[in-house]
């Protein structure tokens, strides 16, 4: 599939639920309402569309929530998800509350690429962060997967001013002491209460630590299917360090991915209020062939960047 600006979609990211183990004041509003059981997609729709979509040339699947191992037979999702035979990077993204549990199986099926959630290395801050006292948890998660051999182990660190800006080097050592991808990313306004003032940019946070360490540039191909992600390393480093910086710089001309969210919509683009209902041909008995239209309809329809600078519609049912 190539958009009408000449980008190649190769990328889709898969909501499987809005519900989340966690209430991170950054991402869940005020009052929300979870969706009721049928208006969820089901398993077996989900895996029809990534079929249609795999024909069409999407590549990369991700899965992602709210959080997706809080969702039940997530694992029977995951074992016949791998088996279509298209996809040729799978992964999936996680708070990591639940990775202990579910972390065997993961590596049974091959799926060995996780990006974990974590914004401090401080367990006080991650229940103020979070609201719930599980860091724990997730350490344990990330050090059982670097134990059995996951790569790249991905920890998405979104930067919020006046809260956690201070570990900033703590995240960097930790990328020296350990074989991780630690990427700081630009905190962005994703609910009714969102507010700007926790923005601190890419920018800024690349200048507190070259006053520090020296970066040396790195390619972004740490993928099959590279992201917006720019990749530096401290020099001797085991690990790597990168950015992602949706508020203050465009990666849009090089945006190879859509969204499909957990009330069974396809979102071409994260900050574009456009979205088209999937869920609903499919439950009337739409083929293939009508599945792929409503695909490339969706394509065809992804701006050439967004104007904007706040999440429309919810993150928890969009897919982080």
């Amino acid at each position: 599939m190539i958009d009408k600006y000449g980008r190649k979609i190769t990328y889709l990211r898969v909501s499987v639920t809005d519900r989340c183990n966690l209430r991170c004041i950054y991402c869940r509003p005020n009052s929300f309402t979870m969706l009721s059981h049928d208006q969820i997609l089901r398993y077996e729709e989900i895996i029809e569309i990534v079929k249609v979509a795999t024909n069409l040339g999407i590549r990369k699947v991700r899965v992602t929530g709210g959080e997706p191992f809080v969702r039940k037979d997530i694992d029977v999702f995951l074992r016949e998800l791998k088996k279509v035979s298209k996809i040729k990077e799978l992964s999936i993204t996680t708070n990591g509350v639940l990775l202990l549990e579910y972390i065997e199986l993961l590596k049974k099926l091959g799926i060995t690429r996780i990006n974990i959630s974590l914004d401090t290395l401080k367990p006080d801050r991650y229940k103020e962060i979070s609201g719930r006292d599980e860091f724990f948890k997730v350490l344990g998660g990330i050090y059982k997967a670097k134990e059995l051999g996951f790569d790249p182990i991905k920890i998405n660190v979104v930067v919020l001013k006046g809260i956690n800006e201070d570990e900033i080097m703590d995240f960097v050592r930790l990328s020296i002491e350990e074989p991780f991808y630690i990427r700081f990313i630009e905190y962005m306004p994703a609910c009714s209460n969102a507010s700007n003032n926790y923005l601190v940019s890419g920018r800024d946070i690349r200048k507190m630590i070259k006053e520090k360490f020296e970066l040396l540039s790195l390619s972004s191909r740490f993928s099959l299917y590279p992201g917006p992600a720019r990749y530096y390393k401290v020099k001797g480093a085991k690990g790597v360090i990168g950015f992602i910086d949706p508020m203050t710089s465009h990666f849009c001309k090089y945006c190879n991915r859509i969204r499909l969210t957990a009330d069974g919509h396809l979102k071409p683009c994260l900050m574009s209020p456009y979205q088209i209902d999937i869920k609903g041909p499919i439950r009337r008995g739409a083929d293939s062939k009508e599945i792929a239209k409503i695909f490339l309809k969706a394509v065809e329809q992804k701006p050439i960047a967004h104007t904007d600078y706040s999440i429309k519609g919810a993150m928890y049912l969009i897919g982080g």
